[in-house]
């Protein structure tokens, strides 16, 4: 190569940018947030999981969800976040309570199969199969046979499920030894909380130990490529919704399906009809009346 040209080559190498490293793309900058907006932000992600929610059902996509944790860990606040704008004919929630006589003779996997979505469906597990590698591990419920192996089919099964077309998406939200007493006593001093208290959550407290190595076991076996475990930071409430919402819109792209404004038709004429006596009809007591007007 002739001088000219090298030293042309030379400064065009210098010129050009530098191209940018292989990986993940990068994440958006994380912003604290107060309660005003956070309920701002909680409301524009419930608008797009409206819209994620038509995207599903025009689709036909088949999509589970689960949320494990420890004990008051905020499961059911996400849940809840998630589920209270959406159209429970689509998204519904799933929350199993003790198994039977009957269903513990039953292949294990058999009574949460009938819950999963037909197509067009969101499923939302509270809990799911996995209390047999947590609550059922620690508590003594299962064997040593039925523990290891719920973990070899574990994995088999959720394979087989995403084969099959389901989305399956895990979430465990992790909670620290203070955070969680600090809710265990809010439970308690609160009326309508206390029911959220089982003695079960209470064994809990004197087996934290005996919990983390389970869940660590159950990670080990469990956290597969096709149906990884997401972990969410639950210490903070507000903090642990809004990333979990935020991050499970995007697991699942999809596209606004917003329907047009409705046009409402006249209201019917009434064309001679009497509605008949007030006196005929049983009302409610009202004994909360709205404020006059000034």
């Amino acid at each position: 190569m002739a001088k000219k040209d090298k030293a042309a080559h030379k400064k065009s190498a210098e010129a050009a940018p530098a191209r940018a490293p292989a990986g993940p793309p990068p994440q958006p900058e994380a912003v604290t947030i107060d309660k005003k907006a956070y309920e701002k932000e909680l409301r524009r992600l419930q608008i797009e999981l409206v819209k994620l929610q038509e995207w599903v059902r025009s689709q036909g996509l088949k999509v589970v969800v689960i949320f494990e944790g420890r004990d008051a860990a905020g499961k059911g606040g996400v849940i809840k976040r998630i589920t209270e704008s959406l159209n429970p004919r689509v998204c519904r929630v799933v929350a199993l309570p003790t198994p039977t006589e009957r269903e513990k003779t039953q292949w294990y996997f058999q009574r949460y199969v009938v819950h999963l979505p037909a197509a067009g469906e969101m499923v939302l597990f509270d809990r799911s199969w996995y209390n047999r590698a947590g609550v059922e591990r620690v508590m003594g419920f299962c064997t040593d046979d039925e523990y290891r192996e719920f973990l070899r089919s574990a994995p088999e099964f959720e394979r087989m499920l995403v084969r099959s077309g389901i989305i399956l998406i895990k979430y465990w939200f992790s909670v620290s030894d203070k955070e969680q007493e600090k809710r265990f006593q809010a439970r308690i001093a609160d009326p309508t909380k206390r029911w959220k208290l089982s003695p079960m959550d209470v064994q809990s407290r004197s087996r934290w130990v005996e919990y983390s190595r389970a869940k660590d076991e159950m990670f080990a076996h469990t956290d597969i490529k096709q149906a990884p475990w997401y972990v969410v930071n639950a210490d903070n409430k507000m903090c642990a919704r809004l990333n979990c919402i935020r991050h499970l819109l995007s697991l699942i792209p999809f596209q606004d399906l917003t329907p047009e404004p409705i046009q409402l038709p006249p209201r019917q004429e009434e064309h001679g009809y009497v509605r008949p006596p007030i006196t005929d009809q049983t009302f409610v007591p009202e004994l909360y009346l709205p404020e006059k007007a000034a």
